[in-house]
């Protein structure tokens, strides 16, 4: 369970090579919307199945939080700071979930997962973070104001567990990553029309970007999130995000040229020791979250 939590931030990790080589430029809000709505849909159709009673109001919050609200607010900071900055902010996520699961599950979190949060936090800060970064007002708020949004998705999410009404949970979770998908795309949609204008003719590359993403890098990748959100402690899930800019770095130094300094190096050995350690401070018979009522299937 765990190493497959841990399958979807490194696919994350992947987006900004295929952003800055396939997709059009200067196009946040696009990508996020041609992301998350054809991977809600495709995943809604392959478990033939829509909300009913509480989950439709769920399924609004859980997609605004984790895909509509996120997205854009990544799109005000990565516009407004450096990508450092941001990633030092994410990189809080453990800790903010740590108090919000407290607050909302009564769940405290263990030292090793919070020690571990901290190493994180320090080795993310090392690898990616730069003396002259600048510190936007706006853009801290909106790096933060991401962070809490998400945090808050995975700790309502572990809250309410996948619907019941299915034969499998896999098919549950096909259901409940689709709901969220598409309820975020839908949210991105207007605002890339109005912010962005008209999507600019796509080539074939900017195709295939687009297929990755939303194929691999979302549909896929959240599958394997909301799993672990609702099966593992939410801070431990956390942790699992601080190696998506590890995977970044490698990817720029690999694929890109980019250079890699003695810091940064340590600094991504910090990450995945943190990683490692924080997903050993759990028992592997953690249970799921209890399912909720009111699902109804389309066939």
């Amino acid at each position: 369970m765990r190493n497959l939590t841990a399958i979807a931030p490194a696919l994350w990790g992947t987006t900004y090579l295929v952003t800055t080589e396939l997709l059009p430029p200067d196009r946040p809000l696009l990508a996020g919307t041609l992301r998350a709505l054809p991977a809600g849909l495709l995943l809604v159709a392959a478990a033939r199945a829509l909300p009913r009673g509480a989950w439709w109001w769920r399924a609004a919050v859980l997609g605004t939080l984790n895909i509509g609200l996120f997205f854009a607010l990544l799109f005000v900071a990565a516009y407004r700071l450096p990508g450092g900055v941001a990633a030092v902010l994410g990189a809080l996520g453990p800790f903010v979930v740590a108090g919000l699961a407290y607050g909302l599950l009564g769940q405290r979190p263990g030292a090793r997962v919070l020690v571990a949060g901290l190493a994180g936090l320090a080795g993310v800060a090392l690898l990616v973070l730069r003396s002259s970064a600048a510190l936007d007002p706006l853009g801290l708020a909106a790096a933060a104001g991401g962070m809490v949004s998400m945090s808050l998705g995975t700790v309502l999410g572990r809250r309410w567990g996948t619907p019941p009404g299915f034969a499998e949970r896999r098919t549950a979770l096909l259901a409940l990553t689709g709901w969220q998908l598409t309820v975020g795309g839908v949210l991105l949609a207007p605002a890339a029309l109005l912010v962005e204008g008209a999507p600019p003719a796509l080539g074939w590359g900017n195709v295939a970007g687009f297929a990755y993403l939303s194929l691999v890098g979302t549909a896929g990748a959240y599958f394997l999130w909301f799993r672990g959100v609702t099966t593992l402690p939410p801070a431990q899930v956390t942790l699992f995000g601080l190696l998506s800019p590890v995977v970044a770095a490698v990817l720029g130094w690999v694929a890109l040229g980019q250079s890699l300094s003695g810091g940064q190096l340590a600094g991504a050995a910090l990450v995945l020791a943190a990683v490692v350690a924080g997903a050993a401070g759990t028992s592997p018979a953690t249970k799921p979250a209890p399912r909720a009522a009111g699902v109804v299937r389309s066939r």
